[in-house]
This record gives structure tokens, C-alpha cells and sequence, in this order.
């Protein structure tokens, strides 16, 4: 049977502003809605169940974020995740400029969690903090940046 990732969903504090972040770092908003009744309280398993939801595409068009923000029941507050907690912790996305992309994320208050590590001259990469406490992986291919820059070989 073939299995396809539809999308990845993510509670958050205020719709509009991971909606602001993400859509400022390339994401495009795809649909809009606030759903509730029947459907909704089984398909989630919360009785009463009310959201505001948003659905973000990547610009490849192969990744979606499905975002919450839940009207009732009341959304329940949790510390933030940290990298080594066991469960789903971090939505990870390749940039072209992880600099650029940083100074999106610093206009939003979102800065690196230590810094950006250069992985082996493959990657550069870091942890961010988004959002309603969303831990982000931004990482730039390195090889792909000398690639586009390497000049033809004699022959070519």
C-alpha cells in the first residue's frame, strides 16, 4: 500500500503570527478555515472540538504545516521542547542563505538557540525557536552554494 506524508501539524499560541513567521521565510498559505462539529471532535478525539486552522506549503510544493490554534478546548501550555526530548520536536527546512533566512527570523524575535554549526563544508546549519516555542532547523547546502559558483573545466 503507498503512503504519502500529507502534512505536518503544529498547535500554536496565535495563528497570525506563525503564519507571519513562515510565510516570511518562503511558506505559502494555501487555505484558511475554522472548523468544528462532529467531524471534527472525532477525527481529532476532543470533544467540543474548535480551531482556527492554517495550511502552509513550501515553495517546492512537496511540504505542508498544517497550524492550530485551538478556540476550544483551551489550548494547554507546555514548556518548550527541547532537541533531546523524546517525540516530535522540529520542522527542518533547506534555505538557500541561511544568513538571509536568519534575518527573517531575527524580525521576528527568533534567533539561533547557539549559533550556526558548520557541518564537515556540507552544511551550514542551526536550531531556531519560532513561534509558540516551534524549534525550526534551518540548514544551507553548502555544496550546492560552490556548485553554482564553480567556473566550467576547460572542455566543457
Amino acid at each position: 500500500m503507498p503512503i504519502a506524508l500529507e502534512n505536518v501539524g503544529i498547535a500554536v499560541r496565535d495563528l497570525d503570527e506563525a503564519i507571519a513567521f513562515f510565510t516570511d521565510l518562503g511558506l505559502t498559505v494555501v487555505g484558511r478555515d475554522e472548523v468544528s462539529g462532529d467531524w471534527a471532535s472525532t477525527a481529532v478525539g476532543l470533544d467540543g472540538n474548535h480551531a482556527r486552522i492554517a495550511v502552509l506549503q513550501t515553495p517546492d510544493g512537496h511540504g505542508q504545516l498544517e497550524f492550530f490554534e485551538y478556540i476550544h478546548p483551551d489550548a494547554i501550555e507546555t514548556e518548550p521542547t527541547r532537541p533531546n526530548e523524546i517525540g516530535m520536536h522540529r520542522v527542518a527546512f533547506s534555505v538557500d542563505d541561511i544568513d538571509e533566512s536568519l534575518a527573517i527570523a531575527a524580525r521576528h524575535g527568533c534567533l539561533p538557540l547557539r549559533g550556526v554549526a558548520n557541518y564537515q563544508d556540507v552544511y551550514r546549519l542551526t536550531y531556531l525557536r519560532g513561534p509558540s516555542g516551534i524549534i525550526v532547523m534551518l540548514a544551507q547546502d553548502l555544496t550546492k552554494t560552490r556548485a553554482d559558483t564553480e567556473e566550467p573545466s576547460p572542455g566543457d
